[in-house]
């Protein structure tokens, strides 16, 4: 079972980082994300996600190949191209993968203007070593929401304000 966690900050630069830290952690094997977005609040009229994938442009690609191809069928690729690439695009734009779009609109109501968010699926972790390299971000984040037990949710919370008694979790 997946576990979402919403870690929010006073700054963007730093949500970008912590990101940036989950995603060598991934590569390192201590964690298996699903989903990794950083929402950003510039203004308070205006919330923009940073998805790791853009899923319009690659539905463009995509749909540009497959257009391309049915086009040399039909005698005419440059038109299949271009039918296919707005297609494929629509069908990018539309598409929600990972966390729903929406929810993290609405959940980034609540930070300040200037501030972001990091909302993570998460399929497993080695929580003691992901807690260990959250340390840098001491005193910087706060945890919004998150569907962890309470103890492990705790648990994250110490590692993000800097409390150094916290206990590993089993993994999550």
């Amino acid at each position: 079972m997946s576990e979402l966690i919403v870690i929010a900050f006073d700054d963007e630069p730093t949500g970008f980082e912590l990101r940036a830290e989950l995603v060598k952690m991934q590569g390192e094997y201590l964690i298996e994300m699903e989903d990794a977005v950083v929402v950003t609040r510039p203004s308070e009229d205006e919330i923009k996600l940073h998805q790791a994938v853009n899923l319009t442009a690659a539905g463009a690609l995509g749909g540009g190949f497959w257009g391309s191809l049915i086009g040399l069928v039909f005698l005419n690729p440059l038109l299949g191209a271009a039918v296919g690439a707005a297609s494929g695009a629509l069908a990018g734009r539309l598409t929600d993968i990972g966390i729903n779009d929406d929810f993290m609109r609405d959940t980034a109501r609540a930070l300040p203007p200037g501030g972001s968010a990091v909302f993570v699926l998460l399929r497993k972790m080695t929580a003691d070593k992901v807690l260990d390299r959250l340390a840098g971000f001491h005193h910087r984040g706060r945890v919004l929401k998150t569907s962890l037990s309470r103890e492990d949710e705790d648990r994250l919370r110490d590692a993000l304000s800097g409390n150094g008694g916290a206990s590993p979790a089993p993994g999550a």
